[in-house]
């Protein structure tokens, strides 16, 4: 569960934030002033800081620097009732990941800590690995590194040639666009383009398009007046003037709605922007970077995304391959994650054992690099000793090939009762589960427990339901069988 700290000096404004994220399934802490904050921190670790802009006793940019001092990951949304730029930038320089102003409004307040929370925090360099005596390996203390280790690569032919087309393209003014399956490292690749420019000591902001309503979208890129609709009650800066003289990364930007790409197709032709409702053109420099997971070219011949703006974006392109295409990145990147892991969580898990290491190689990753961050965490904090082994791995990365020959055959679902037969299109229709658990013979029950497994992705509480059973039973189902892995 995240925990957030609310910081303050309105008495009422902390209690209200504090009982609306509460209600929202968040663990929320509160201080009324700078320093009560900064003590707060040092015995609690916050995944994210909600804090007011001027308080009595320190700015927020002040605080905002003791923040990434004491907890470096941490996100941080300053807030504040004083709409001003200047500030703006400063904070969105320093790190805050966004700056909104006073009456907040709950589903804005709340779609932005979603937004905050689920972005990754900046990655560290992958480390290199060293030998151990029983073939496996471990991560060493120095770092394979570029510009001071804030950002990652791999070791695979396919990305070094990335490095060459960054090291081109980065000192020019090109607009970019970055192809690659969600996941894949596409938004560290736009950090490493800023990085080397000249723009590197200037704003560098990250939008996911994905995540933009229709309605907030005008507001978030080009901001919006006081007034400029229902709710506006002040003057919001949007991103894309928060980026001023820096670089906006606008991921998945083929989400977009047709009225917002036209407006974009100014900003790319004139470098000016109108804020929502307002009547001013504001000059912009901003460098834009683009990243989608379908081929943009393709969705302007459907219609999907404006032609004359794919040409605007497209003056040059970089290909992210997947993990599962630059096989012998895996463990670098493995042992990267492994020890990030470690420093999150206090511990001192060496590296992995041969068989682990056969494992995350052979696997698919269609998760890419989010994929195996994950699976490294859950099995860095489930390992007891000083090697990570297959037990700590989960069930479907185990047992991947096995599952694949599994899969039931086009005869064996013939055979099968019509209530159980599942469609062979590609949306599958859930077989009738309903009290088939709790009758089966052992025998069945394994291959029921695998066939909701694989309906449900594996993921475990919607199998229970699929099984018409809780998630504790089905746990308690899936130990009796140890190709589960459950111990």
């Amino acid at each position: 569960m995240n925990k957030i700290l609310v910081v303050d000096d309105d008495n009422d404004m902390c209690l209200l934030l504090t009982r609306f994220l509460t209600r929202n399934g968040y663990v929320v802490g509160s201080a009324n002033s700078g320093q009560a904050a900064i003590e707060w921190m040092k015995k609690n670790k916050p995944d994210l800081v909600l804090c007011d802009f001027r308080l009595d006793d320190m700015t927020g940019v002040q605080l905002l620097g003791k923040i990434k001092e004491l907890h470096p990951g941490a996100s941080v949304i300053i807030i504040t009732g004083y709409s001003d730029v200047k500030d703006a930038v400063e904070v969105m320089k320093l790190g805050a990941y966004d700056y909104v102003t006073k009456p907040l409004f709950p589903d804005e307040i709340l779609l932005t800590i979603k937004k905050a929370l689920a972005e990754e925090p900046k990655e560290t360099s992958p480390q290199k690995p060293s030998q151990t005596g029983n073939g496996s390996t471990t991560a060493s203390s120095k770092p394979n590194s570029s510009n001071n280790g804030q950002y990652i690569f791999g070791d695979s032919p396919e990305f070094a040639t990335i490095i060459k087309q960054i090291d081109l393209v980065a000192p020019t003014n090109f607009s970019v666009i970055v192809y690659g399956e969600s996941g894949s490292g596409k938004e560290a690749i736009a950090q490493q383009i800023h990085a080397k420019s000249k723009r590197a000591n200037k704003p560098f902001i990250a939008i996911d398009c994905g995540a933009l309503s229709k309605e907030l979208a005008g507001s978030e890129l080009f901001g919006h007046e006081k007034g400029a609709f229902t709710g506006a009650l002040n003057q919001k800066i949007g991103s894309l003037e928060l980026a001023n003289e820096g670089t906006i990364f606008l991921d998945e930007v083929g989400n977009l709605g047709y009225e917002i790409q036209v407006s974009l197709l100014r900003v790319v032709q004139e470098r000016k922007i109108r804020r929502v409702g307002g009547i001013k053109d504001i000059d912009l420099d901003v460098r834009i970077i683009i990243a989608s997971n379908e081929r943009l070219w393709d969705a302007t011949r459907t219609g999907k995304f404006r032609e004359d703006l794919y040409h605007r974006f497209n003056e040059f392109s970089i290909e992210v391959p997947s993990l599962r295409e630059r096989k012998q990145d895996i463990m670098l990147f493995a042992r990267h994650f492994l020890n990030l892991t470690n420093a999150e969580l206090g511990k001192d898990v060496k590296g992995f054992t041969k068989e682990v290491e056969d494992v995350l190689n052979n696997y698919i990753w269609y998760g890419n690099l989010r994929e195996l961050k994950n699976v490294i965490k859950r099995a860095t904090l489930l390992t007891e000793g000083e090697l990570v082994e297959s037990k700590s791995l989960p069930f479907e990365i185990n047992n991947f090939y096995r599952l694949q020959f599994e899969a039931p055959s086009a005869a064996s679902i013939a055979d099968k009762p019509d209530s159980q037969k599942a469609s062979s299109n590609t949306t599958p229709v859930p077989i009738s589960y309903e009290n088939k658990l709790k009758s089966a013979n052992l025998d069945a029950e394994y291959e029921i427990i695998l066939d909701a497994l694989k309906q449900a992705s594996f993921n475990k509480s919607k199998a229970a339901k699929l099984l018409n059973v809780d998630r504790k039973t089905l746990y308690n189902k899936m130990r009796q069988f140890k190709e589960f892995n459950m111990d």
